[in-house]
């Protein structure tokens, strides 16, 4: 199984960032441009502490000890007001963006659980058949998880550090150059220490990232194949094979949180260690009386109070710097899920460039369509627009299919059938048979256009199936599989899942066509019994009954059984195939089996072999040939 793994790259972080950021304005501009103003004058707001701190210094205490209380205290008030309402005017941004942002993180994941959702509907079979079930799960939780992570903290948090270093670079400039350029050269060894120990740390964070996914995709095929498991005696080879998978999940995870807890430590001693060396450099250039430079040119010597207030800034400047780099692994984290949510949604959906449809109908006796009807007939036709001239005709859906020299491979270069012809006229039954692997599913896939083929023709109706829109063909199809797929709710919700605005009365009726009505009504809560984990409160038969039914109600011309009884029992067998054959009747309908038993009245059988058929006829015809269908019915040699 393909797995999408993701190795951020460096000019891959800004890029994908951009995308995420212009994602979210796409749905929250206006509000985001709310936060934005409310973390500047928040983050400028914090900064303002250091300039009044100056002015109490060098206007208010310096003045205050030699002319007295009474000779300061007005400016004193003046001050400490201006701060007060500084101050309350940034806790009430604050608390706008603050909260802004949780209705913003969460209105966002939705939207991207949502589109993902979406996006999923439109992926073609062939997606799911490369990707591993719990991988993709990991989209939807692990890596929209990152994203949540960064929204409501990173980017707001590195916002505000971002803002509130340019300030307080600006203001240190304003107020001593000499001690800015030995704030600078301790920031200069920050961030060669963030570049060395986070690019580490941000390596195995991405890798932590690709082995949740994992791990997720290998513990969900062991719950899928738990009984597998249990009957072949695999259960310490499956522990030895989750050992792998986890212990290389520990070592990504252990290395990524061993460089990470590193950062943040090692970032805030050096701020410690600059902010003694700030403070011996400024206490030397007051008691030598150096003159000051700043934005001005050369002043005066420095103050008490500047250097008292520089100290504060460079402090707020070595602490948003160490703000910053605790979010590095929260970023990378959420690049990588990032990248794997847009590698998802990138995914080319299914192509559809059909534009015949499948309409109600209003037909006379003859066959002759006399309209389109807007209302539900009971009676359909295939509206086919002709593009050369504009005209429109209509066809009656009568479940006529033919295959044409049709050749299919998975993959261009390995071709699993070869020139495949055969027709099933309007209500005809027609048989597979073959061994595992010949070919048979590979055939009903290609109806329903699941793949689409290499070479041939496909008609339904006279109309070539790549014309057909993909919903309204399958629309025309039923599905009988072996494998039943029962979904939470009631059984009446599962029977109408075949036709969604099915009354109740059509959905009995359904039921008991499919000789499921006893059954059911036998239960605790008749039609209204709940469901839960694929049916498991009901037998193997039960579940394929619900399945005829399901097919029932959507009462489609053409129906394809894939080994619907190869799961059960003879006994159950009989009241299935009592459903089954009552479904069948007047319908088109392709069948595989194993058992030949339940073949032989079919209208044609066909013989695959290794993608070709090598014997076609009625089950009378192909025993007088004596070939393999004879000798597979006589038990000369086995299926498999």
């Amino acid at each position: 199984m393909a797995r999408h793994k993701i190795e951020v790259k460096r000019g891959s972080i800004l890029k994908t960032l951009g995308k995420l950021l212009g994602y979210m304005f796409h749905y929250y501009k206006g509000r985001l441009i709310l936060v934005l103003c409310c973390i500047a004058v928040t983050a400028v707001a914090g900064i303002s502490s250091s300039i009044f701190l100056e002015l109490l210094v060098d206007d208010v205490i310096t003045p205050g000890l030699e002319l007295g209380y009474d000779a300061v205290k007005d400016q004193l008030y003046t001050i400490i007001g201006i701060m007060g309402g500084i101050y309350v005017f940034a806790l009430v941004c604050s608390f706008v963006y603050n909260r802004t942002m949780a209705v913003v993180t969460q209105g966002f994941l939705k939207h991207v659980r949502e589109d993902m959702f979406n996006n999923m509907q439109k992926l073609p079979i062939r997606y799911f058949d490369t990707n591993t079930h719990g991988d993709i799960m990991s989209y939807y939780t692990n890596d929209v998880d990152a994203l949540r992570q960064l929204i409501s903290q990173s980017i707001p948090q590195v916002t505000y550090s971002a803002v509130a270093m340019i300030t307080l670079l600006v203001s240190m400039l304003q107020s001593s150059i000499w001690l800015t350029l030995v704030v600078l050269a301790g920031v200069g060894i920050m961030v060669l220490v963030t570049k060395l120990v986070g690019g580490k740390s941000a390596k195995y964070f991405v890798r932590q990232q690709n082995s949740v996914g994992t791990a997720e995709g290998y513990v969900e095929e062991m719950l899928t194949g738990q009984k597998v498991i249990k009957v072949f005696c695999h259960e310490e080879a499956a522990k030895r094979d989750f050992d792998k998978v986890n212990d290389e999940l520990f070592v990504n995870t252990d290395k990524a949180n061993k460089y990470g807890n590193i950062l943040m430590p090692a970032i805030m001693h050096i701020g410690h260690v600059l902010f003694v060396v700030v403070a011996i450099v400024g206490g030397l250039l007051v008691l030598y009386g150096a003159k000051n430079l700043n934005f001005s040119g050369m002043t005066e010597v420095i103050t008490m109070g500047s250097i008292i207030a520089f100290l504060n800034m460079s402090r707020q400047f070595t602490l948003n710097i160490g703000q910053v780099s605790m979010q590095v692994n929260s970023v990378v984290m959420a690049i990588a899920g990032a990248e794997r949510i847009f590698g998802f949604l990138d995914q080319k959906p299914e192509t559809d460039e059909g534009y015949v449809t499948l309409v109600n109908a209003v037909i006379d006796d003859n066959g002759n369509i006399l309209r389109e009807s807007p209302t539900r007939t009971g009676r359909w036709a295939w509206r086919h627009p002709h593009k050369a001239d504009g005209s429109v005709t209509y066809q009656e859906l009568k479940g006529d299919i033919r295959l044409v020299d049709v050749d299919f491979g998975y993959v261009p270069e390995k071709i699993v059938l070869h020139d495949v012809t055969l027709y099933a006229k309007p209500g005809q039954k027609i048989a597979f048979v073959g061994a595992t692997g010949a070919g048979k599913t590979t055939i009903t896939n290609l109806i329903n256009r699941f793949y689409d083929i290499a070479d041939g023709k496909i008609r339904y109706d006279g109309i070539n199936i790549n014309k057909i829109r993909k919903a309204d063909l399958r629309r025309s199809l039923g599905m009988v599989l072996q494998d039943t797929n029962l979904f939470t709710g009631t059984i009446m919700d599962n029977i109408r899942y075949g036709k969604l605005d099915a009354s109740d009365d059509e959905c009995v009726a359904a039921a008991k066509l499919a000789n499921a009505h006893d059954f059911i009504t036998r239960l605790p809560d008749g039609y209204n019994t709940m469901l839960t984990g694929d049916g498991s409160n009901l037998s193997q038969g039960q579940k394929q009954l619900l399945s005829i039914a399901r097919a029932a109600v959507a009462n489609p011309p053409v129906l394809i059984l894939d080994e619907a009884t190869s799961s059960i029992d003879t006994r159950t067998e009989y009241p299935v195939q009592k459903g089954m054959d009552a479904l069948m009747e007047g319908r088109t309908v392709f069948v595989i089996a194993h058992r030949l038993s339940t073949i032989q009245n079919s209208d044609a059988i066909m013989v695959l072999d290794h993608g070709r058929i090598i014997e076609r006829g009625n089950h009378e015809q192909l025993i007088a040939q004596k070939g393999v269908y004879y000798q597979l019915y006589t038990g000369a040699f086995e299926l498999e």
